[in-house]
């Protein structure tokens, strides 16, 4: 399985940037989303840029992979979920009519 880390474009090239993971610099190639403003959210797998993201969904992605380790070390994930926290999950409307009332 691979797992797509998003990244702060740093420093851009014709085919390839400077990306940020949130801590370490990594040279990321950009042959399949073009060249990238410095400031740029990319999606990376194995090296690759595969997707240019906005900075909100980039951010929750990367919150969701700390949570992961967080979770590993038995910690609580509440702070890198604040946006679900204190509020009912809700289905997408194509689903609401398959979902039985409580009796």
């Amino acid at each position: 399985m691979c797992i797509g880390v998003p990244m702060q474009v740093i420093e851009s090239g014709p085919s390839w940037a400077w990306c940020d993971d949130g801590g370490e610099r990594h040279k990321i190639d950009m042959q399949l989303v073009g060249q990238q403003p410095i400031g740029a959210w990319v999606l990376v797998f194995l090296g690759a840029a595969r997707e240019v993201m906005g900075e909100t969904h980039a951010l929750r992605v990367r919150d969701a992979l700390v949570a992961m380790q967080v979770a590993m070390r038995g910690e609580s994930v509440d702070h890198l979920f604040a946006d679900l926290v204190d509020r009912e999950p809700t289905l997408p409307e194509h689903l609401r009519d398959r979902v039985k009332p409580a009796d």
